[in-house]
């Protein structure tokens, strides 16, 4: 008898027709996640799950699968959707997606700083409102970046790409936070770790790319915006909950920062009454960092791998891991 496998939502058809050649094969087709009730509904029975972070896995999905399930294969780096301590205790493997997202997204932090400083929003609606009627002296200035200081808060993967990016073709210089030193970015870059009030100080622009938990939340609040220069920007491709974002208005709304340029926010999508939208220097992209055809598949067939390694009791090949 195949295998009962649940896909929280359509990923790449290639990937899909994978799956269906080795198990029973049950896809969510609405572009909206299934509801609370209709993933109970679909996961029961199910020897394995293929979740997004808009799926929340935890006991009561667990519970409801049955002790048949195997494997929760996460289609996406992240996995703060995922109970993985209780999928542990039941013997539930979990993987992830890691590794191929970091030019992609690289490549949207890089934009984001793009647009905030030189206010492509802004310029957009402009001709968008019929609004543009002349060349203007003064018009829609924004910020030279060519040697501003590019502040990378967590130098991981993506971190490093970006860091790049922005050191050779900015000539910018970085500086970092990270729990340890990083000699290739110390060697490539000429960067400098430094403490994160020291980065948020001296930085041009700060980029958030550290992990988020517990003792990252809210890393960017009233008080560490506070320490920003009146002329920073700040970037987020990581998770939206490492801002305070009732913060974030505040100090842009009062120009206690330049501008900020997010692909993520919390929650996701952001609330239609949100602040954050009237700020016309406040960036805002639908969590589009991994959206290139090519990751989003190479996502897919890492997702494909972990699931069926799970299924028959192989090793996951990106295995989370408390």
């Amino acid at each position: 008898m195949k295998k009962k496998i649940f896909v929280c939502r359509r990923i790449p058809e290639l990937a899909l027709k994978r799956l269906a050649a080795e198990v029973e094969l049950d896809v969510w087709p609405d572009e909206l996640p299934p509801s609370r009730s209709e993933l109970l509904k679909h996961v029961k029975g199910c020897d394995g799950i293929l979740s997004l972070l808009s799926d929340r896995m935890d006991a009561e999905v667990f519970e409801q699968a049955g002790s048949q399930l195997r494997v929760v294969s996460n289609y996406a780096v992240g996995f703060n959707n995922i109970d993985v301590r209780e999928a542990h205790q039941r013997g539930i493997k979990v993987g992830n997606t890691p590794g191929v997202l970091t030019e992609a997204t690289a490549d949207i932090a890089a934009g984001l700083i793009l647009a905030t400083a030189r206010r492509f929003s802004e310029s957009l609606e402009q001709v968008k409102r019929l609004e543009w009627k002349t060349w203007d002296p003064l018009g829609l200035l924004g910020l030279e970046l060519r040697g501003a200081t590019l502040g990378i808060v967590g130098m991981g993967r993506i971190g490093m790409a970006l860091a790049k990016r922005m050191h050779y073709g900015w000539d910018m210089n970085v500086i970092y936070t990270a729990r340890s030193d990083k000699p290739d970015a110390e060697t490539l870059l000429s960067a400098k770790r430094v403490n994160l009030e020291t980065l948020l100080r001296r930085a041009d622009i700060v980029s958030l790319h550290a992990d988020y938990n517990p003792s990252t939340h809210h890393l960017i609040n009233s008080t560490t915006l506070g320490l920003m220069k009146s002329s920073a920007i700040l970037i987020n491709t990581a998770r939206g909950g490492l801002i305070d974002q009732s913060a974030l208005y505040h100090a842009l709304k009062h120009g206690k920062i330049w501008g900020a340029g997010l692909d993520v926010t919390d929650p996701e999508p952001l609330p239609s009454d949100s602040p954050l939208r009237e700020i016309a220097r406040c960036v805002i992209l639908p969590h589009i960092g991994s959206a290139t055809v090519e990751t989003r598949q190479a996502m897919a067939d890492i997702a494909v791998n972990n699931l069926l390694a799970g299924l028959h009791g192989r090793p996951l090949p990106h295995e989370v891991r408390l």
